[in-house]
């Protein structure tokens, strides 16, 4: 019966069975908060653990079938690991491994030329979910002296029971799409302690309904406007054809249209996650808090001119992962700028195995360069000071966006195009126009230094 509605649904909507699926999956998650705020919230916690782990389950078989055995498989094989391997750094070593070499595989047995919605796209959230499970298990066995202030809020003092690994795994606010969050803030969701009102459920529904709102505007506008801006037509000979200009700013609205799928998704997983208590953040100013689960900044995200701005307010959750287990985790290295070029590899591999998510990347890390690079070239020159907060500024901030969006379109291309000829095909149409402007600006922002900064604020800069 269900079937038979799902297709009538794509078709009246336009949209791929399996992303049809999704939407609705995620969706399902508020009926499920509010089943666990009015009958469950006051249940022992193996009752709580059990209907998280059945619902995720349930949605899993909904999305994949009887390929849900994967995601199965990887939780049993991780509880296992922690509790034969107990804190030790070989068990933080095997459970990265194994669960990054599964997920590769997932991607080299599933990989098409096409974006599919399939096991792997949730796989790739647990595989984070259960690496920084072991390393919060090991960090639990450090001395507090020892762990910045990150680890010690997430270190694990005792290993998780079975049941608390599986409700973990399969919560249902972030099992298909995140966010990310730590074993002990699920503890303290099924102890009852992530509420502003201690003992009874949180007075989260206003907060929850906002993000909801916000999510599912954000996904009205994707579903409205993405059938004009289709991926395919980047490979046409039609667009081909078009002026230079017109094949710029068709990727620029192309890129703003296509992210709006990931931030609704997200910021409607994100309301799920406020309706249940997880995100809970505490009070600040003597307001309660409910973004410990906020994976977009929209407003950040909509206004800022800055590439850094965009990747500070995108994918939040994912990002202060990185940082905790990967970027801080290679201090030793003693280059901050390693560590980046580290982090960015694990995200690229984590990704999937296209050529096109490494130019992605590694296009992103370039950017970032030369932004950095020209901020502090701003910050050091009186002229570029005075004119950044002079009324002058509302035209440098409509040229500084324009040109912020259209060059964060272009990394997309490859991302959302995988392959080595359908990125090359659309890049050479535009004459690498990207590529050329970064590596412009970085060659003559010494100039510009040269020119713009004093002599005597050059040799303090040196010396610093």
């Amino acid at each position: 019966m269900a079937a038979p509605l799902l297709e009538k649904l794509s078709e009246s909507l336009g949209s791929p069975e399996p992303a049809i699926r999704l939407i609705l999956s995620v969706l399902i998650g508020y009926p499920f908060a509010l089943v666990y705020r009015w009958f469950l919230f006051y249940q022992p916690t193996t009752v709580i653990h059990l209907f998280h782990i059945c619902s995720g389950l349930a949605l899993a078989a909904f999305n994949f079938g009887s390929q849900l055995y994967h995601s199965t498989v990887c939780v049993f094989v991780q509880f296992l690991m922690l509790r034969l391997m107990g804190r030790t750094v070989t068990g933080v070593l095997s459970s990265f491994t194994f669960q990054m070499l599964y997920l590769l595989s997932g991607y080299y047995y599933t990989a098409t030329e096409e974006y599919d919605i399939k096991w792997t796209m949730p796989h790739c959230v647990l595989t984070l979910k259960l690496i920084g499970l072991a390393f919060d298990f090991y960090d639990g066995g450090k001395e507090p002296s020892q762990l910045s202030a990150d680890q010690a809020k997430a270190a694990l003092p005792s290993v998780p029971t079975l049941l608390e690994v599986f409700g973990f795994s399969y919560f249902y606010g972030g099992f298909l799409v995140g966010p990310q969050f730590t074993m002990r803030n699920y503890q303290k969701l099924v102890s009852r302690e992530l509420t502003d009102c201690p003992g009874k459920p949180p007075n989260s529904v206003v907060p929850a309904l906002k993000r909801f709102a916000l999510g599912f505007l954000c996904l009205a506008i994707h579903a409205i406007f993405s059938p004009f801006f289709p991926d395919t037509y980047l490979l046409t000979d039609e667009y081909e054809a078009q002026p230079f200009w017109y094949r710029c700013v068709f990727i620029l609205l192309w890129g703003k249209v296509m992210l709006y799928k990931y931030v609704s998704c997200w910021v409607i997983a994100e309301g799920v996650c406020i309706l249940a208590g997880l995100g809970y953040n505490g009070v600040v100013n003597g307001k309660h808090q409910w973004d410990a689960c906020a994976n977009m900044k929209v407003w950040l995200f909509e206004t800022t001119p800055l590439f850094g701005g965009t990747i500070a307010s995108f994918n939040i959750n994912t990002n202060a992962w990185a940082a905790r287990h990967v970027f801080k985790r290679l201090k030793f290295l003693g280059n901050k700028t390693l560590s980046h070029v580290a982090t960015l590899l694990f995200l690229t591999i984590w990704h999937g195995l296209h050529s096109g998510y490494i130019l992605c990347f590694s296009m992103e890390f370039f950017i970032i360069t030369v932004e950095r690079q020209a901020q502090a070239l701003v910050l050091d020159s009186p002229l570029l000071t005075s004119l950044a907060s002079s009324h002058f500024y509302p035209f440098v901030y409509v040229v500084q966006q324009f040109i912020h969006w259209l060059f964060m379109g272009y990394p997309l291309v490859p991302f959302c195009l995988f392959t080595y000829d359908k990125w090359l095909k659309v890049y050479s149409s535009i004459y690498f126009c990207g590529h050329l402007f970064f590596l412009v600006v970085y060659l003559i922002l010494p100039f510009l230094r040269i020119t713009l900064v004093p002599k005597q604020d050059r040799r303090e800069k040196k010396q610093d």
